[in-house]
């Protein structure tokens, strides 16, 4: 029997928040002598693997019925079989709880297994009824549907952040009621080999490359800052987006300052962030923004935007700077400031050092625990 099952919407090997949120917790409930399988979304991946560290790793069918006739007739076809992994996946783990991370399709197949298993689940949102780059909870029908229903069975609710509970309001949630759970940090991750090119000095910006992150944001930003000739930008990152930013690049002038990364292994994000001179999160909405969390840790000065879960945990001029970045013209200025007083950055980057202490993945998972602890609980488990 296993305690818990982790059942996120996408897992390895594609690597973004949430992959890292889940293998991360998986890591540290084991290390907490709880026994712990993770489920994700069949994309077929190549190179999907079957177990990361001794944790099971299932990849499960998460079909979903759509309105035209073609689309109804797949669902028909493809419901059984996946109804039938599901099962199998029940029978062979034999779950105390489930717990979805991420809801999507996975969220939907996970409520109506452990409805009908009468397998108490929590669920924990990490932005995606705001930051998915689809819009795919303004665009479909069925999923907040399957969410608000979700929702008012679910033993617990928790969110990586104030403002991601909030928004689920509009799926009949009471914010009050939503348990807080921010992200967390490995003190320790190892650094990599640099990726190629990086200048000698650099602003950063890392993430998905997709309109919600902002990146056209903080490029007009930095092409605007009164910056010496030898500090260059890094875009850290891939996504539907590049194409533009590149383009943006070009028509700002700055190509030449300008470097895009492509997508990085994580001991090259480690590797990035220490050689970089500020960290910039001009994100339109963010959940929470773990990669401040990776900012900190690296001791480097932060901006980070004010749309979001930030400000929850950022306190301006304190261990970081928030700013709207939508106002590009403040959030050149803050780029300016920073990179121009080394006092300043160093002081911003000292004390979000000291911040990234409190955001470890044993906090996280310890405080996850005790959610299930009160789940099982309240539900006669």
């Amino acid at each position: 029997m296993t305690d818990v099952v982790l059942v996120t919407s996408s897992f390895l090997p594609r690597f973004g928040g949430v992959e890292e949120h889940v293998l991360n917790v998986a890591r540290e409930l084991r290390a907490q002598g709880v026994s712990v399988a993770i489920w994700a979304v069949d994309q077929s991946d190549v190179g999907a693997p079957s177990e990361v560290d001794g944790i099971v790793v299932r990849y499960l069918p998460c079909p979903l019925p759509a309105r035209s006739p073609r689309a109804v007739l797949s669902f028909a076809r493809r419901a059984p079989q996946a109804l039938a992994e599901w099962r199998r996946a029940m029978r062979a783990d034999s779950p105390r709880m489930l717990h979805v991370h991420c809801f999507g399709p996975n969220g939907v197949w996970a409520s109506a297994v452990a409805s009908m298993y009468r397998t108490p689940f929590v669920v924990t949102t990490h932005g995606e009824t705001f930051g998915d780059a689809d819009g795919v909870f303004q665009s479909s029908r069925l999923l907040p549907a399957a969410l608000r229903r979700s929702l008012r069975r679910a033993a617990a609710v928790t969110a990586c952040s104030r403002y991601a509970a909030h928004d689920l309001t509009s799926y009949g949630v009471d914010p009050a009621d939503v348990v807080v759970i921010p992200n967390g940090i490995d003190l320790h991750e190892p650094a990599g080999a640099a990726p190629a090119g990086l200048p000698g000095r650099y602003v950063l910006g890392i993430g998905r490359l997709v309109d919600n992150k902002g990146m056209d944001l903080l490029v007009e930003a930095f092409a605007a800052a009164s910056l010496p000739d030898d500090v260059g930008l890094v875009i850290a990152g891939d996504g539907p987006a590049r194409r533009g930013l590149e383009r943006l690049v070009g028509d700002l002038g700055i190509d030449d300052r300008t470097l895009f990364t492509g997508a990085l292994e994580r001991p090259q994000v480690v590797e990035c962030m220490s050689r970089a001179e500020l960290l910039v999160v001009a994100s339109r909405a963010e959940a929470f923004g773990i990669a401040i969390l990776e900012g900190w840790r690296a001791g480097l000065p932060v901006i980070a935007t004010t749309h979001g879960g930030p400000p929850e945990f950022v306190t301006t001029g304190v261990d970081g700077l928030l700013v709207d970045p939508e106002d590009t013209v403040r959030l050149s200025a803050a780029i300016t400031a920073v990179v121009d007083d080394p006092v300043l950055a160093h002081r911003l980057g000292d004390a979000g050092r000291v911040r990234a202490a409190g955001y470890s993945w044993k906090r996280v998972a310890g405080d996850y625990v005790e959610q299930y602890r009160r789940s099982g609980a309240r539900s006669g488990s």
